[in-house]
């Protein structure tokens, strides 16, 4: 590692320190609740310059729809970028930009970032909106917050106070109430050469199983097979996902095709490397984060502005190969579009007595959708290891916010991983069919491996 990279942890993270945060209160009024945030618990307000405009419904239901193929325009194409901030001019924007954007300028000459006039684009069904809530007085942290009680659907903790509330905002949050689609992950090393695996997957939140009792500890169910290459195809791998990690773990099971059986698979948790990721990305890293919260001491720092990847309808574009996204050591910046959005700040310190391989996590969880749009990792030395950015668009005809795809990147190695690609597949996703908990049992599991 050079000398210059060694020395950025300490100081970018003396500097975000110092970072002006906003103060956090929960209300008790509803009617308070409706005047000061949007249905997701996004401020209404635009920010004090207007650089964030208020939000104003979000990109309404026909004003985009997806060709048969599941291609979306891209509604701001006409668009140019504001700046274009790269290593000679990040000091100028630091105060916009988190330790992990300004560590990966000075670490790579070909990333910039392409910033663009923000719009508030997001925009969820009414019904999930009504649920969001009436979780205002319904659902609280259980066990430590490693858990949640009373939660159905929508935001758990729209006006949340801590940082586990704010996480589980994200863990929670709506992308459908279920998924069918074929997708697919890479993993890229430094000279730019990739290694693509292609997937099919089907997940079910608890909303969308007509028959799980309201009670039951189920947060989604979800099944992903290997397609390709044919060194994994038909590899499969099944997570219970819980609503209390306490009370229950995950529940995992594989099956491998050479075994014909179903086996447990317990490992696929905290930061065992994710499947074919070959160690670029950990099980809990997948999404930015999830499963149990267990392991960190969670700080919650605020709100801040920040520019984050967003309204990425041209990284998902069909007119897109794979080859054309994935270049040594970052995704081609010039299909990336950031913009300035305020985001909650939380950071995660590991507990004393636990084990895993990042010391600490700082998360920014963008105040509309609730995905985690950046994050930066750090190894037990307290240096700054990876960051991740998930790239969001707005699927209008379903008013769901999807991720374009995600990415890690390595700042060591000059790795990277991406997940969720769909360029390359030519169909439509498949969102919000019903399903049932046979679905997703071991049974079932077999019958996915015939």
């Amino acid at each position: 590692m050079n000398r210059t990279l060694k020395k950025l942890p300490l100081a970018l993270t003396l500097f975000a320190l110092c970072m002006q945060t906003s103060a956090f209160a929960k209300s008790t009024d509803a009617s308070e609740f409706d005047s000061q945030l949007n249905p997701m618990g996004g401020t209404l307000a635009a920010n004090a310059d207007g650089s964030i405009p208020a939000w104003d419904g979000g990109l309404k239901p026909g004003g985009l729809s997806a060709d048969t193929n599941g291609n979306y325009a891209d509604p701001f194409t006409a668009e140019k970028p504001q700046y274009v901030i790269n290593a000679a001019n990040a000091a100028q924007y630091q105060a916009l930009l988190t330790p992990a954007q300004l560590a990966m300028l000075k670490r790579f000459p070909s990333y910039v970032m392409n910033v663009y006039p923000t719009h508030r684009t997001a925009r969820l069904p009414e019904k999930v909106n009504a649920a969001t809530r009436a979780n205002l007085s319904q659902v609280k942290l259980a066990d430590k917050g490693y858990g949640v009680i009373g939660y159905s659907q929508g935001v758990p903790f729209p006006e949340p106070t801590e940082a586990l509330e704010v996480m589980w905002n994200h863990m929670a949050r709506y992308v459908g109430s279920s998924l069918d689609r074929e997708m697919a992950s890479a993993t890229v090393q430094e000279n730019g050469t990739s290694t693509v695996v292609n997937y099919q997957q089907a997940v079910h939140w608890r909303s969308a199983l007509g028959d799980l009792v309201p009670e039951e500890n189920v947060l989604y169910y979800s099944i992903i097979r290997a397609l390709s290459p044919s060194r994994v195809a038909g590899e499969i791998t099944m997570v219970h996902e819980p609503l209390n990690q306490v009370m229950e773990p995950r529940g995992a099971w594989q099956y491998i095709p050479g075994q014909r059986r179903v086996r447990r698979a317990p490992t696929v948790a905290y930061d065992s490397s994710a499947r074919y990721s070959y160690g670029q990305l950990t099980s809990d890293g997948v999404g930015g984060f999830n499963g149990a919260p267990d392991r960190y001491e969670w700080k919650l720092l605020g709100k801040q502005e920040r520019l984050i990847p967003y309204n990425s309808y041209r990284l998902a574009s069909k007119s897109l190969k794979y080859a054309d996204i994935l270049k040594p050591n970052h995704i081609d910046p010039n299909l990336v579009r950031y913009e300035k959005h305020r985001v909650w700040v939380v950071e995660a310190t590991l507990k004393g007595d636990a084990r895993h391989v990042y010391g600490k996590r700082r998360f920014y969880i963008d105040e509309d959708i609730w995905q985690i749009a950046s994050s930066e990792m750090y190894d037990n030395r307290g240096e700054l290891w990876r960051m991740y950015e998930n790239y969001p668009m707005q699927l209008a005809d379903i008013e769901v916010p999807f991720p374009a795809m995600d990415a890690t990147y390595d700042l060591i190695s000059g790795r990277y991983t991406t997940n969720f690609m769909t360029n390359e597949y030519q169909k439509k996703m498949v969102f919000n069919e019903p399903g049932m908990k046979a679905d997703y049992s071991p049974s079932a599991l077999r019958r996915w491996g015939k």
